[in-house]
């Protein structure tokens, strides 16, 4: 693939295609500066009720902050120029070669970014349950920091092979990193998965005057429960990403194509709006801290519409 990004970009509807686009780029439209605002104000509440939440492990307090901030990258920057190409797009207007490359380096760097971060949180949760006592000892706050530095600048990094047209540097390094990533993360909830199920075994098989082997195994019972609550974030990130993934690899796109890569692209872009949604539904203390900011917000609402 030695084509620029400009020459490369094929989604890029003709006139006589319009007739057939011109509703489906509307309803995205619409629904893009929808999700705009639930992105920015749900990971803008998830940021708040991370740093309020002082239960969750430092670790992966700083892993969930580094997650929100890229969702609320795509909320803030990427979907507000999706949009912009959807509205030059009903207006027969072409954006510019400069424009492509910088939807394509933005998008990328924050994407990426998402993904890295929930594959950097499914591994720290299977360490959480995995090394018991020896957590804090091998998981410190400086090395998930440096795992976070990483991930930004990996992603930044591989985002700028596609700026500079380096397309087939970019695309192995892609395949390569997201295929490794797949293969890790799977290992880790097939083991997380065995590893609840010896749990739950155990846990029945305890008398009652065991305390102290209750309250160890209600611990683990517990780092399990978080561990499966990001699963659901992972599964959550494929069912967004595999369609966009899918329909990149097509070389002339059809009409049928140009419509699903919008719509796929929108699904691509919902998943930083859910993100905060999954959280609130499985993370109680989470919830709690997410549900009072709610609650001021609306008693100063009240203060200032009666004052």
């Amino acid at each position: 693939m030695n084509e620029t990004i400009c020459e490369g970009f094929k989604y890029s509807p003709s006139i006589l295609e319009m007739k057939d686009l011109r509703s489906t780029y509307i309803v995205n439209c619409v629904f893009n500066n929808l999700l705009t605002y639930t992105a920015i104000m749900l990971n803008s509440l998830t940021i708040y009720a991370v740093r309020k939440t002082t239960s969750l492990p430092k670790t992966l307090r700083t892993l969930l902050l580094s997650l929100a901030v890229s969702d609320i990258g795509v909320g803030f920057i990427v979907q507000p120029f999706y949009t912009s190409f959807l509205v030059k797009w009903l207006q027969l207007n072409d954006p510019k070669c400069s424009t492509y490359k910088a939807f394509v380096g933005i998008g990328l760097i924050f994407s990426q970014a998402s993904f890295l971060n929930i594959v950097a949180v499914s591994v720290e949760r299977f360490l959480a349950v995995h090394l018991h006592l020896r957590y804090q000892e091998l998981v410190t706050h400086k090395r998930v920091v440096v795992v976070v530095i990483a991930t930004w600048v990996l992603s930044v990094s591989n985002s700028l092979l596609a700026f500079w047209n380096l397309q087939e540097v970019y695309w192995l390094i892609f395949w390569i990193m997201g295929v490794t990533c797949l293969i890790l993360t799977t290992i880790v909830y097939t083991r997380i998965y065995f590893i609840a199920q010896r749990h739950k075994n155990q846990i029945q098989s305890l008398q009652m005057h065991q305390v102290e082997q209750t309250v160890k195994m209600a611990r683990c019972k517990k780092l399990v429960h978080s561990a499966v609550s990001f699963f659901y974030v992972y599964i959550l990130l494929l069912a967004c990403y595999l369609p966009f993934l899918i329909c990149v690899r097509i070389e002339h796109p059809s009409v049928a194509i140009k419509r699903f890569w919008v719509v796929s692209l929108t699904l691509l872009f919902l998943n930083s709006s859910l993100n905060p949604l999954i959280y609130c539904w499985r993370m109680r203390n989470m919830r709690h801290s997410i549900l009072n900011a709610l609650r001021n917000m609306s008693r100063n609402q009240n203060r200032i519409s009666h004052s």
